[in-house]
């Protein structure tokens, strides 16, 4: 099953997913059905999220770096995160922003301690987020700087969440990314560093996974520049489709009145 959520009559409510041939549908309690593209999406998930860097080996070379030998991870803060289907802002003045199509875990029950045989039983599900980056602030992979990855409404995350049982492998999903239309990224989980297992053992030994809170599990190689009037799409196979926008800051900043 897919879930989500959307903001209906200026409320964010819980909804199913349904896609018919195609066809996806946002469906309220009350079996009313929105059609996608009517509908306000919102992050299916707020807790905090845990990303992964250069967790991909081919990312890591694409990049001239040694793979990691233990997670290499940051934290993104919830006002980072955005919607499917809404927009995205680009710093004025920078020379180098790239997506990076991430499949992400989504944690269902609090997880301590957790044994990597058994991590999988506290997952919710998965989702999609595209992880901006900001190349002009990075001053060290090893040491990542908060201006690359935390600006407000520059995740996005969704479109909705799939249950756990409906990906019976998540390590061996293809990961796509498209620019206006133009295939400019394609992966696959399998080439994962660290698996998804290996990173809920990790974090949930020295602190408390909480339900809501996301591991964003890295991107493979296949990066390139992107400017505001740009379309991206970052789709994870059997997991969803996620679809955003790009506007300059003073025009994004404009119109939210931030």
């Amino acid at each position: 099953m897919k879930r989500a959520i959307i903001r209906h009559q200026g409320q964010p409510v819980h909804v199913t997913v349904e896609d018919i041939g195609g066809k996806i549908e946002a469906v309220l309690q009350d079996g009313t059905r929105l059609a996608e593209q009517d509908v306000e999406w919102l992050p299916p998930a707020s807790g905090s999220m845990f990303a992964l860097g250069l967790n991909y080996a081919d990312h890591a070379r694409e990049l001239a770096f040694k793979p990691p030998t233990e997670p290499l991870a940051f934290v993104k803060a919830p006002n980072t995160y955005t919607g499917h289907r809404q927009q995205t802002w680009r710093p004025d003045n920078v020379e180098y922003m790239h997506y990076e199509c991430e499949l992400v875990a989504v944690i269902g029950k609090p997880a301590r301690n957790v044994r990597k045989e058994d991590a999988l039983e506290y997952l919710a599900g998965y989702t999609v987020c595209n992880d901006y980056a900001i190349r002009d602030y990075l001053e060290n992979y090893y040491r990542p700087n908060l201006r690359v990855k935390n600006r407000d409404a520059t995740t996005p995350v969704g479109p909705w969440i799939v249950d756990a049982a409906d990906v019976p492998n998540p390590a061996a999903l293809t990961l796509r990314t498209w620019v206006n239309g133009e295939l400019r990224q394609e992966g696959t989980t399998a080439d994962m560093i660290f698996d998804i297992p290996t990173l809920i053992e990790y974090f949930s030994s020295f602190m408390t996974l909480l339900p809501g809170d996301m591991i964003a599990t890295g991107t493979p190689e296949g990066l390139s520049d992107v400017k505001p009037g740009d379309e991206v799409v970052t789709e994870v196979e059997g997991v969803g489709r996620l679809v955003n926008f790009i506007v300059s800051e003073s025009d994004f900043f404009a119109k939210h009145n931030r």
